[in-house]
């Protein structure tokens, strides 16, 4: 496995971004400010953008693996790499997500705690209704790893 600092064509990364936060408008809001990572094994199997949001505060905006890729462990390869590159660099490493119990758990294994709570934030930033594991996501988690 190898991965990858992505600086030129991000947008050829999109189709795989998509998978996480589904509307294109919303990941351009961050595709050109953050660090995008891509993991390969042979080919691309999962991508992740890390934003600076303030001092010492850095956060995971997007991590998707191709569906076909799910549950063999590039997902949580590609958190640890990122918490190993950006403990030295941060203080307080967040992430947002739906509440949606596959997901926390999945980063709450990653060493994540609960940080807080944005209400209504899928319902007001998006023009459809997201839906993760047959339930609808409205508020948004955030869960932060401080070091």
């Amino acid at each position: 496995m190898e991965i990858k600092k992505i600086v030129e064509n991000k947008e050829d990364f999109m189709e795989l971004l998509l998978l996480a936060d589904e509307q294109k408008n919303m990941v351009n809001e961050y595709l050109y400010r953050g660090d995008l990572f891509a993991l390969y094994d042979d080919d691309l199997k999962t991508v992740s953008l890390v934003t600076g949001e303030g001092e010492n505060i850095y956060e995971i905006k997007n991590i998707a693996t191709y569906e076909k890729y799910q549950g063999k462990g590039y997902g949580k390869y590609m958190i640890k790499y990122i918490i190993e590159n950006y403990k030295n660099k941060c203080k307080i490493l967040l992430v947002g997500t739906g509440d949606s119990k596959k997901t926390v758990s999945f980063y709450k294994n990653s060493g994540f705690v609960y940080s807080h709570t944005l209400k209504n934030f899928f319902t007001n930033n998006y023009d459809h209704k997201i839906f993760e594991d047959g339930k609808q996501l409205i508020d948004m988690i955030y869960l932060k790893i401080e070091f």
